[in-house]
């Protein structure tokens, strides 16, 4: 049976991990890394929940519920593990940066791949 947990980082408390679900995690952390610009300023952390929402299944997400807490937990462990970066601005702006920062494809996750 694969496992359906993932443990994740907290850039606020180094060395403390939590275990999250796999399917919600993959999908916000795509659909964050794929709004998310590569350098700074960034995006506030609102423009970029609106921008992500229509990328996240609606199977994982019915109508966005959760997503500002699943937001929060990925950009804290991408935050801890140097893929996204802090502006050094207020409000709080993110932006890709680093290993595993790479742009995913912005097309939703429910949707299936076409292999050709």
């Amino acid at each position: 049976m694969p496992d359906d947990k993932i443990e994740i980082e907290n850039v606020n408390t180094p060395g403390r991990t939590e275990r999250v679900d796999r399917a919600k995690y993959a999908a916000m952390r795509e659909a964050l890394l794929a709004v998310l610009p590569s350098e700074a300023p960034g995006l506030k952390v609102a423009d970029a929940k609106q921008a992500l929402l229509p990328l996240l299944p609606d199977s994982l997400f019915p109508q966005g519920k959760t997503a500002g807490w699943w937001l929060k937990a990925v950009q804290l462990d991408l935050e801890a593990k140097g893929v996204v970066k802090r502006a050094p601005r207020t409000p709080v702006h993110l932006y890709r940066h680093g290993p595993g920062a790479a742009r995913p494809s912005t097309r939703p996750a429910s949707r299936p791949r076409t292999v050709r």
